[in-house]
């Protein structure tokens, strides 16, 4: 009896341990398990340059960013390793097939390319990028979705290019592309759209000769879920990288305001899935399809949590996604969960021809664990899984910037700037820190002119990082006694101000001074927690039990910094044999204190800290601490 209540036991610990493995990283570890080294679409043929690997490599990006665990990035870079050569050649591409679908993988290569720095990714990304440059067109200005298409725009292209061909456009500052991306999108709606429904046909032929194409029209005769579902993700994911005041933004949003609308509207009200061909559910043998599934959970729960559409559509989202894990998530006998019901590929042309009808979609085959239905389901995953903590920074806007003005040549010689910033991806930014407060629903903005009552008003949570010194740049914003007011005056009222120093020589210590001492506190402007090398307990910061901040972090690590003297009604929240974190409450407002800008990249992303130290944990406290302090807007 005892036994077999032990096994019962064991039995219910491996279940509950399940369940709490993301179903975003049991998907994920599913894939890596299929393909451990490189990518073969079909397992035991040979390794080929192909957009699917894209769309899990981009699913298993998510993890990395929710998790801050290395692991994932490794995969990333280790997969893409097999194909892009030292002298940035990659293996099986050849841009003289003017395939848009060969440039997916551009996206994950910018990824790395931005951690790193290698120059084999840049020259990759460049080569990339070279293909649009005489990539075949219509008459329009669109691209054709391959040579071998001729004058044909698939709702599938648009995935395929043009969240590459944008965020190629912020990194290499390229701007002109933005105007050619929002072109893309609304072409493609133009001449795809069905005024009726709403929906967006497969495929529109320009020269009206294709068997497919209507011969008024120029459209294939059918809604195909996953075309919908590519050209929904692609429009979400380029506004990713759109400036905020560029008019291609807004087009797009509209653009996704009117597919958010159609689309539900053909989203099966049992199950939440969509059908293959979305508006003929009832008509044999249509069936409910996995990756367009996954993929308009995902388009219309980022659209939701962006703000591009309105929140109610996160709803239908949810659905979807509950859809796929009640009806197409399965257990294999090896341990490993599967996804069920994704077809393998659909087109229009071609040899043996494919005519569009409803029967050719419907002759297609249909597998378990096809990689675009994989990467669909852990980017689906990667946004539901944000849902439950969105409520903590909704409606809260995270400044930063003005007092840290540091510019550089960036990748295209463009002057940028860097040093702690939202979108710089390399050891240096908070391109971590920024996606932190985005899973937990916050806004991030840049404030690049001086912190006034006007522009403080509508901010949440103000950060001031590494204010600059006339070494690190020309014209240095030096903190004022009025500017000091002016931000107490706001956080007196209810706002959430940051206070990130430097140790001596790194960071200007006078003038920070004037806003620090409003609260009780001080920046010493000494040298502690000097490490040497990679003696990293030189750095080590133990957290005590009943933290108010830090709930998950036992352990941090922290370098080069400046102690703090802390006098009422601050008071420490962190100390060594010297004060290191501060916080104050002053009026409705709550300050944080810390000589140093501590979780960039370089210690929160998990590539370089050993394991013991959770500077990620402690990121993610730390950022719900601020948020949970702060006042909606």
């Amino acid at each position: 009896m005892r036994k077999i209540l032990f096994i019962l036991i064991v039995l219910l610990s491996f279940k509950a341990q399940a369940q709490q493995v993301p179903y975003s990283q049991q998907l994920a570890l599913t894939a890596m398990h299929i393909w451990p080294d490189s990518f073969s679409a079909t397992p035991g043929n040979p390794a080929r340059w192909s957009y699917d690997q894209g769309v899990i490599l981009k699913g298993i990006e998510g993890i990395w960013q929710a998790t801050g665990d290395a692991k994932w990035f490794k995969y990333i870079e280790h997969s893409m390793d097999h194909y892009v050569r030292e002298d940035g050649s990659i293996k099986d591409y050849d841009a003289d097939h003017y395939n848009i679908d060969h440039l997916n993988n551009g996206k994950v290569l910018l990824t790395i390319y931005r951690v790193t720095g290698k120059a084999k990714y840049k020259k990759a990304v460049e080569l990339l990028r070279r293909q649009l440059l005489t990539h075949p067109r219509t008459k329009e200005g669109g691209f054709w979705h391959k040579q071998i298409y001729p004058w044909q725009m698939w709702l599938d292209g648009l995935y395929m290019g043009q969240p590459f061909y944008a965020e190629y456009a912020q990194v290499f500052g390229e701007d002109t592309i933005f105007n050619d991306v929002t072109k893309q999108f609304v072409l493609m709606e133009k001449n795809s759209r069905d005024p009726k429904t709403g929906l967006l046909y497969h495929g529109y032929d320009e020269s009206r000769e294709q068997q497919w194409a209507d011969k008024k029209t120029g459209r294939s005769p059918h809604f195909w879920a996953r075309a919908l579902g590519w050209y929904g993700v692609a429009m979400v994911d380029a506004l990713d990288y759109f400036p905020e005041n560029h008019p291609g933004r807004q087009q797009i949003i509209d653009i996704l305001k009117r597919f958010a609308t159609a689309v539900v509207k053909v989203q099966d009200a049992k199950t939440g899935m969509w059908y293959d061909i979305v508006d003929l559910p009832n008509r044999k043998p249509n069936y409910l399809e996995s990756s367009a599934t996954a993929m308009l959970s995902y388009t219309l729960a980022k659209g939701a949590r962006k703000g591009y559409i309105a929140q109610s559509y996160a709803t239908n989202a949810k659905r979807a996604f509950d859809g796929l894990v009640k009806y197409q998530i399965t257990k294999g006998t090896d341990g490993f969960t599967n996804l069920e019901g994704t077809v393998t590929v659909s087109g229009l042309g071609g040899k043996p021809y494919r005519d569009g009808s409803f029967d050719y979609y419907m002759r297609e085959k249909v597998k378990q664990n096809d990689p675009k239905g994989m990467g669909a389901f852990i980017l689906a995953a990667n946004e539901i899984e944000m849902m439950p903590k969105l409520s903590v920074g909704k409606n809260k806007t995270v400044l930063d910037n003005y007092f840290n003005n540091e510019w550089q040549k960036g990748p295209g010689g463009q002057q940028q700037p860097f040093h702690y910033v939202w979108e710089e991806r390399d050891n240096n930014g908070y391109y971590f820190l920024g996606h932190l407060f985005e899973q937990n629903g916050a806004v991030l903005q840049t404030l690049k002119t001086a912190p006034a009552k006007s522009n403080l008003s509508k901010a949440s949570v103000y950060i001031i990082v590494d204010a600059d010194t006339e070494k690190e740049t020309a014209h240095p914003n030096y903190i004022t006694e009025a500017y000091a007011t002016t931000i107490a005056d706001w956080v007196k009222a209810g706002g959430v101000l940051v206070l990130m120093g430097n140790n001596s020589g790194n960071a200007e210590q006078k003038y920070i001074n004037l806003l620090a001492g409003k609260f009780g506190i001080k920046f010493n402007g000494d040298d502690q927690l000097m490490v040497k090398g990679s003696n990293y307990e030189q750095g080590a910061i133990t957290i005590d039990a009943g933290n108010p901040i830090f709930k998950s972090a036992q352990k941090i690590y922290i370098k080069e910094i400046s102690s703090l003297d802390v006098s009422a009604p601050a008071k420490t929240i962190l100390k060594k044999e010297f004060n290191v974190m501060a916080t104050a409450k002053h009026g409705k407002g709550t300050v944080f204190v810390l000589g140093d800008p501590w979780i960039y990249n370089e210690y929160v992303d998990g590539r370089k800290l050993p394991a013991e130290y959770q500077n990620f944990a402690a990121a993610s406290d730390w950022v719900k601490w601020l948020l949970k302090n702060a006042s909606a807007k």
